[in-house]
């Protein structure tokens, strides 16, 4: 058990990089791991260790699979599935926030390739630029759009309003291009005599954990919601809680630490002091860039430091989730479900040419609206 425990963590190249990026700042700053702890972002960490359980729940169920044979008994190409999915991951963004809008999709996905020939790598691929897409529009639609609401003094129309034009024109633009990427080729159900299996209680616990872990979370209380979950799974099924990804957590919380590292350069300092001085294009061009490397939601936190919550930040750094990996932490999250090494290179086939073109977009619209 303990050997299937550690093999994600030994496997996991994306974390020893990080690894590797933390200790290399830590030669150049004062080392204190004292402060580590306080650079994670630990309600990020427990809703994303909440989530990854409940859905692992819902999976393990094989609900999913029931659900799977439905949609592809309903859709009769595989152009007409990929379409309803991304838009399905676009809008779901938008309330649910993008994470957990993937945490609801990939696992479906996935369950896909066990029914049909359809290519789930490039599905899941559309899917998470989906979500980057559709999240930009709300305030509640991504981590770094709830940090610009907030300072922004915008009501939620409002800030939404501000929005519209640009996810409007990208999520329009993925769905154009994922007419053209997914063939109109018929799908075939392999099994159509089977008769599957499905535990309702599982799901019907899973449900009702995830009702009281969102109450937790906007009680402020997500502790107390995550031992609720954790103790569930261990009464009613604990093999979920070992077929969990965990070194998902553990990357995410090097990120967090290399981030704060990286932050007390003295490099970085004296580049970010002169933040404000910047034209409205090189406000623009640093928060793609700057998100490009550390991820849109830590960029928007040191941004923030520097300069208002303004339209040009929130276009800036929600355009950042396009492009390289880091670009967004949703990314990671769809990549790393998919539990495929040949995607994490092909994700850049369709999202950097995406990041072109947000960019063209988003200054366009830029210079409109000003």
């Amino acid at each position: 058990m303990l050997k299937a425990l550690a093999r994600p963590f030994l496997r996991d190249r994306f974390l020893h990089l990080l690894l590797i990026i933390g200790a290399a700042c830590c030669l150049a700053v004062p080392f204190r791991p004292g402060l580590w702890a306080a650079a994670i972002d630990w309600h990020t960490i427990i809703t994303l260790a909440g989530l990854m359980m409940l859905t692992k729940g819902v999976e393990l169920s094989g609900y999913f699979d029931v659900l799977g044979r439905r949609m592809v008994k309903r859709f009769g190409s595989e152009r007409q599935l990929a379409m309803f999915m991304t838009s399905a991951a676009a809008l779901l963004s938008t309330f649910l926030t993008n994470d957990v809008a993937l945490f609801i999709i990939v696992p479906l996905t996935i369950t896909l390739r066990k029914l049909c020939s359809v290519p789930v790598n490039r599905l899941i691929i559309f899917e998470a630029l989906a979500v980057n897409a559709g999240s930009l529009l709300t305030p509640v639609g991504n981590p770094q759009n709830i940090l610009l609401w907030g300072r922004s003094g915008l009501s939620f129309a409002a800030f939404t309003w501000q929005m519209a034009p640009l996810a409007g024109a990208m999520v329009a633009s993925l769905l154009v291009l994922c007419w053209f990427c997914f063939p109109q080729k018929a799908l075939y159900y392999h099994g159509h005599d089977r008769i599957h299996t499905w535990q309702p209680r599982l799901v019907y616990t899973s449900v009702a954990l995830y009702v009281a872990f969102i109450v937790s979370l906007e009680l402020k209380q997500e502790v107390w919601g995550l031992a609720l979950i954790a103790l569930g799974f261990i009464i009613l099924a604990r093999r979920i809680l070992l077929k969990i990804d965990w070194s998902l957590l553990l990357v995410f919380m090097v990120m967090f630490i290399d981030i704060h590292l990286i932050t007390q350069l003295p490099l970085a300092g004296d580049a970010l002091h002169d933040v404000s001085q910047l034209s409205p294009g090189g406000l623009f061009a640093l928060g793609i860039g700057l998100s490009q490397i550390i991820s849109n939601v830590p960029a928007t936190i040191l941004l923030l430091n520097s300069i208002p919550a303004s339209v040009l930040l929130a276009f800036a750094v929600n355009i950042g989730g396009f492009g390289l990996l880091p670009g967004s932490l949703a990314n990671l999250i769809a990549l790393r479900m998919a539990n495929d090494r040949r995607i994490w290179v092909r994700f850049h086939y369709y999202s950097l040419p995406m990041l072109l073109w947000a960019v063209l977009v988003g200054y366009g619209l830029l210079l409109l609206l000003t």
